[in-house]
């Protein structure tokens, strides 16, 4: 949906070196994205899935009065552009409006939470890719366990 693709692999050669070469591609049509207002359904209408890449994006729809809860992002920065609607985002310091064209700096370490206005709102949100998942020995998790206080488990 509302992807650009010229067939190619997103590599190309370079002339002096004979090498392959990352290659700008176009991905989305954003306006397209909007363009459905209501009729998108909820949630991420696009996604950022190419190979090798180091960041991560979103094409979100909330439908009006959706939401995204309250949450702390411990590590990543996050950058929130809204195409289209309305919403307000909450953070420690109250509530800002957001209108299409507010691009807005979700720094790691903050508390935010995000309600669509009565016409639901379409964000674009883009991040650092996070890195996968490894499998570490079963040891490794001990580390990440707290002590159990007054050993009851509460």
């Amino acid at each position: 949906m509302a992807v650009e693709d010229s067939g190619s692999s997103g590599t190309g050669v370079d002339a002096g070196t004979g090498a392959d070469v990352p290659l700008p591609r176009l991905l989305c049509d954003t306006a397209e994205l909007v363009s459905l207002g209501s009729d998108a359904p909820p949630g991420a209408l696009w996604k950022l899935a190419e190979p090798g890449r180091q960041l991560d994006a979103n094409v979100v729809r909330l439908p009006a009065g959706g939401r995204v809860d309250t949450h702390t992002e411990p590590d990543l920065d996050v950058l929130l552009l809204v195409l289209a609607g309305e919403a307000r985002l909450d953070s420690a310091d109250g509530g800002h409006a957001l209108r299409a064209g507010t691009l807005t700096w979700l720094p790691h370490g903050s508390t935010r939470a995000v309600v669509a206005g009565p016409d639901g709102v379409t964000y674009l949100t883009a991040h650092r890719r996070r890195p996968g998942m490894r499998i570490q020995p079963p040891e490794a998790a001990d580390r990440l366990r707290r002590p159990l206080e007054g050993g009851d488990g509460v």
